[in-house]
């Protein structure tokens, strides 16, 4: 398969199983809190702030979006119940679990 014929796969299947990210700041966002989760740490608000993704009034908007849609989890700490927690969903970590194995299956049969 060709180079663009497999992008637009790509594409088809990131608009009809993952409508809720709109822009590349809604992957880093998503990415970057799932990455600090396989690393076994958890990510804070202020922590995602400092990663400079976007401004953090659309951090915020994007977030808030993205917890709304059940995404992301907001959870407050256990020792301190001013900061939050941010995780990826169950729900979140199935559709993007899906959406690496398509890469996969993509890159690999058709860009080879």
């Amino acid at each position: 398969m060709k180079l663009f014929t497999g992008l637009k796969k790509i594409r088809e299947f990131e608009k009809r199983q993952l409508p809720f990210l709109r822009s590349i700041f809604d992957f880093d966002i998503v990415i970057e809190i799932g990455y600090a989760e396989e690393q076994g740490q958890s990510l804070t608000l202020k922590q995602l702030f400092l990663l400079n993704i976007c401004s953090r009034t659309t951090v915020r908007r994007k977030l808030a979006r993205l917890i709304e849609q059940g995404i992301v989890i907001r959870r407050k700490r256990a020792n301190d119940h001013r900061a939050s927690l941010l995780e990826v969903s169950p729900f979140g970590v199935k559709l993007l679990s899906k959406y690496g194995g398509t890469l996969s299956s993509i890159s690999m049969s058709h860009f080879q």
